[in-house]
């Protein structure tokens, strides 16, 4: 098994070397240079002497000895106390990767858990984020029609290329993560008798408001208690005097849902 995913934890030593401090002691061992250990291992000169000083008041006895000229040119190498620290590292890195591997392959044996961790673990920029199992599919020649079903009830239509539908092997009961950007949802409060053809229309109740400089968040929430947010500009939210507590209509197209599986 590889690196656990599910799973993560910061391993440090003594409350506060962490794996940053010895991938510098790596360095330095490596370049037998301060200078460029500590861009190696992502510290600015002044920030790494100031840690490697900490450390070393710490351990009441020094971590770094100075090489001079010679054959081998000066520099600055570890002490045998700085390899030991860093040995003990190592080894202790490797037992905590084991453990989460090993913690890992218990939850893969709970499948409703693994699959509940891997959804909340997937990163991206789309704010609305929906579990689902796929209820629907209409194949087409060049694009094909996907409805979602959410857990409050509502189902979220996804159009997309046939080959794309096919790529990620889309059938009836898989399960699926539907994404939307909040920039494509459109608020509507008054339809005026109209009707709109986009596929995609929830009816819920503004809960929140979190206005910026140029833009505002409105979550609204609907039946069942999912939340959904769109971006909304600051001049829209006033014309349509958007308040908490206020009906409104989340509207966007079928074409705005990107859709997420996890393959095998």
């Amino acid at each position: 098994m590889a690196d656990a995913t599910l799973l993560s934890g910061d391993l440090k030593l003594a409350g506060r070397l962490d794996s940053r401090f010895f991938q510098l002691l790596a360095a330095i061992d490596g370049t037998g240079s301060i200078n460029r250990a500590a861009r190696t291992a992502g510290y600015s000169y002044k920030g790494a002497w100031l840690l490697l000083e900490t450390a070393a008041n710490l351990a009441n006895e020094p971590l770094l000895e100075s090489a001079t000229g010679g054959k081998g040119g000066g520099g600055t190498r570890l002490t045998r106390a700085s390899h030991d620290l860093l040995a003990a590292w190592r080894e202790l890195e490797s037992a905590h990767r084991d453990f989460l591997r090993t913690q890992e392959a218990m939850l893969v044996q709970q499948p409703a858990l693994a699959g509940l961790l891997r959804r909340i673990s997937m990163k991206t920029t789309a704010r609305n984020q929906f579990a689902g199992t796929v209820c629907a599919v209409e194949w087409g020649p060049v694009t094909t029609q996907v409805a979602i079903a959410i857990s409050s009830g509502q189902e979220i239509v996804a159009t997309m290329t046939s080959a794309a539908a096919k790529r990620l092997q889309l059938e009836v009961g898989k399960e699926a993560i539907a994404l939307i950007k909040s920039s494509a949802v459109v608020l509507v409060t008054d339809f005026a008798g109209y009707a709109l053809s986009a596929r995609n229309q929830f009816a819920g109740t503004i809960s929140r408001l979190e206005r910026g400089a140029v833009t505002s968040i409105a979550v609204l929430t609907l039946p069942g208690g999912t939340s959904l947010s769109a971006s909304v500009t600051n001049d829209a939210v006033d014309a349509l005097a958007l308040k908490v507590g206020q009906p409104a209509t989340a509207v966007f197209k079928a074409y705005a849902v990107m859709l997420a599986v996890a393959m095998p």
